[in-house]
């Protein structure tokens, strides 16, 4: 493994998600059906908010966003998720620890160290949110790719949480298509300004997981990173330029190399320049660039991609709202393309 550092320049449900094919909600679809454009992936219980006005993570923004996505047409193609079980849970985390969040048997230091009070109504959220990812991760392999409306969990270690994070719902997400749909190689692409420090602890030592987080060097949390398989760390300040001089260096390479046959996706917002906790100065311009590349080099591989909002931060929750906008707008006009990856994976599956 190496590090770059570049220059500025419920409770418990039983049984698991079967692994066919989804089908859209047509009771979440608006009144006036718009062109279907990409799989979106949301639950009502996204309007779940269970933890106390004025609360620094901006838990509404789930809800807000899709609320967003109905007005601009963007979410003709809705998927409803379903809460993973247990089992599901534990291919990434300790059961122990999963039983304990569960059944609220969890420590308080644990709850403190994750940052949210424990409630059956967090427990209903947290569940529903892997769910999410897990049912991207299905939808990336019938249709190419698939964007959740939450997710990027990826400070959940495998027997703690932490910072805000309970569960890593794209590291359940791998587990789970590699268990349910035989996939070999995967590909995490975290692009939060602060280093997927649990994903990388999840997978250390796993070959058929490569982990790569591009990240600010300057944040202060995590306290203590863990070691991708790729980090590249870039400096406070990172300007939209910079920013894509790094992305487009490590990336393809990196497809090219591992011919992943899952991409999981991490689009954290968090790297602009008037985010309330990142220390990046990228655009509204330069994060839709970003996503627009990522998708864009995932088809040009044949690499399907799943992808998770990640982190934003600010008190006017609709900026944040924004902000994520920009990832369904790049999905959108790169759906076409990627589904051509998906009927590929498609292809390769039966083969296999």
């Amino acid at each position: 493994m190496r590090s770059l550092i570049l220059p500025r320049a419920l409770g418990r449900q039983a049984g698991g998600l079967v692994w066919r094919r989804a089908a859209s909600s047509a009771a979440t679809a608006p009144a006036a059906t718009p062109a279907l454009t990409h799989p979106v992936v949301y639950h009502d219980d996204f309007t779940i908010n269970p933890i106390p006005d004025g609360h620094r993570f901006p838990m509404p923004k789930d809800a807000l966003l899709y609320a967003r996505l109905r007005q601009l047409g963007l979410a003709g193609r809705t998927f409803r998720p379903e809460p993973p079980s247990a089992d599901t849970l534990s291919l990434a985390h300790d059961p122990a620890y999963v039983q304990s969040f569960l059944d609220g048997s969890i420590s308080p230091a644990a709850m403190r160290r994750i940052g949210l009070p424990w409630s059956e109504a967090l427990v209903q959220r947290a569940v529903i949110g892997v769910g999410s990812a897990v049912l991207a991760a299905r939808l990336a392999l019938q249709f190419g790719m698939a964007v959740m409306c939450n997710g990027g969990t990826h400070h959940a270690h495998p027997a703690h949480g932490s910072g805000w994070c309970i569960f890593n719902d794209q590291a359940v997400a791998a587990r789970a298509a590699q268990r349910d749909a035989g996939i070999g190689q995967v590909l995490f692409v975290d692009l939060d300004v602060h280093q997927g420090d649990g994903t990388a602890a999840i997978f250390r030592g796993d070959p058929s997981v490569f982990t790569l987080s591009l990240h600010c060097a300057a944040q202060p949390f995590p306290h203590s990173l863990e070691r991708s398989d790729l980090d590249v760390a870039l400096p406070a300040g990172t300007t939209d330029e910079q920013y894509m001089q790094a992305l487009q260096e490590v990336l393809p390479p990196l497809l090219a190399r591992l011919r992943p046959q899952l991409v999981l996706y991490n689009a954290g917002v968090d790297v602009h320049a008037e985010d309330s906790l990142g220390k990046m100065a990228l655009t509204d311009a330069g994060i839709l660039a970003r996503d627009r590349f990522v998708f864009a080099a995932c088809a040009a591989a044949g690499a399907p991609v799943a992808a998770a909002m990640g982190g934003g931060y600010c008190p006017d929750h609709e900026r944040i709202v924004d902000r994520h906008v920009l990832l369904h707008r790049a999905a959108a006009e790169h759906a076409p393309a990627l589904a051509a990856a998906g009927a590929a994976a498609a292809r390769a599956a039966r083969r296999s």
